[in-house]
């Protein structure tokens, strides 16, 4: 494994001043995985009557997360750009919970790759939002 891919992704992540005004961080990341998290913060609540984080946060968790596991792939060369993700909401995510996505990229393809991902707060067991998506797939530099 090319370590320097790693760096990359997490460097990349530390780049990405949207993701950095987030609070996203990485918690694992190699071999076409990524796991990332995203602490609770009232400045991403969407519903100030029950404290529920914005769609948009989740999204953009997921989405960095799973560019990260498409990254960090060993057949990777370079970095990425979404074609095109569809999440589907399960339910809320809990008020106060750090949220996490978990996204792996099953397939590497000549052009594209293909991701799964999952977000999901400490109720591991019901998903926040799961996502299935295409990014661009590098093989040079």
């Amino acid at each position: 494994m090319d370590i320097s891919k790693l760096t990359d992704a997490a460097e990349l992540a530390k780049a990405i001043p949207h993701a950095q005004a987030l609070g996203m961080s990485f918690v694992e990341i190699g071999q076409g995985h990524a796991i990332m998290q995203l602490p609770y913060d009232e400045k991403l609540i969407g519903d100030p009557q029950t404290g529920v984080i914005h769609g948009g946060a989740v999204f953009a968790l997921m989405d960095t997360c799973a560019g990260a596991a498409v990254m960090s792939h060993p057949d990777a060369k370079g970095y990425t750009a979404t074609i095109d993700l569809r999440v589907d909401y399960m339910r809320s995510a809990t008020p106060g919970q750090i949220l996490r996505t978990r996204a792996d990229c099953y397939r590497y393809g000549r052009s594209v790759a293909f991701v799964r991902a999952v977000a999901y707060d400490e109720d591991e067991a019901r998903p926040v939002a799961v996502a299935n998506g295409a990014f661009v797939a590098s093989k040079g530099e």
